[in-house]
């Protein structure tokens, strides 16, 4: 399957600022794209990853696995016979919670027995085949797989309409009065396929920019004649 080696961001930055005058703006303002994948992690240890994250602070996340790595006598991360290893009590200390405990587990026991792809494998699967398939792990939602997606294996057209900060992005971007249903956002980014994981990307970054509304809604108001 096809990944977005970093020498094509420029391509897809010039591809999403044709667009629109929108988006033109978003990615003058907010420079080259930064967005690292991870490409030498595993699937599982992606999967792993992502729930440590699910419905928390980044800082919380961080902190959790990094707990998770202190239980093992090496800095690696652990394989997934060693994440079945850790019983329940161990992973709440590491501040897991009893169902990211239970998901975890049945990560590493659907990566022992092949229902978790390998990379190697992985990278001759199509976004929906990954996608159908691993969201039959308890505990593992479209947005889980969407990240390893975008992040460990670096497709380049995957937009998460579930998330938050893409919705919350696009909203400050069009200033819209609420944010968009996931078939609006759909149908409203087509236009950034095939770089929709760069365009995820810009719109994660609209929320930081604290005058982008104002000044959004300044032009708009410019451009109508509006006040």
């Amino acid at each position: 399957m096809t990944t977005l080696p970093h020498d094509s961001y420029h391509a897809a930055s010039r591809h999403l600022a044709a667009i629109d005058a929108d988006w033109a703006q978003l990615v003058a303002e907010v420079g080259h794209c930064r967005l690292q994948p991870k490409p030498a992690r595993e699937p599982y240890e992606a999967l792993v990853r992502a729930v440590a994250y699910q419905q928390l602070h980044v800082r919380a996340g961080d902190a959790m696995l990094a707990r998770l790595l202190a239980c093992q006598p090496q800095p690696a991360f652990p394989t997934p016979a060693q994440l079945l290893a850790l019983d329940t009590g161990q992973l709440r200390g590491c501040g897991f919670s009893g169902r990211k405990v239970a998901t975890i587990h049945a990560i590493a026991a659907a990566t022992l027995d092949g229902r978790v792809p390998s990379r190697r494998e992985a990278a001759q699967l199509s976004d929906d085949v990954l996608i159908e398939r691993l969201v039959t792990l308890p505990g593992i939602g479209r947005w889980t797989v969407e990240m390893l997606l975008l992040y460990t294996l670096a497709r380049p057209d995957i937009l998460p309409v579930d998330d938050f900060g893409v919705r919350e992005g696009y909203r400050f971007l069009k200033a819209l009065p609420a944010l968009p249903s996931r078939r609006e956002l759909l149908a409203a980014t087509a236009a950034c396929s095939p770089y929709r994981s760069i365009a995820t990307w810009y719109l994660w970054q609209v929320p930081s920019l604290a005058d982008y509304q104002p000044r959004l809604g300044k032009r708009r108001s410019a451009a109508t004649g509006t006040s």
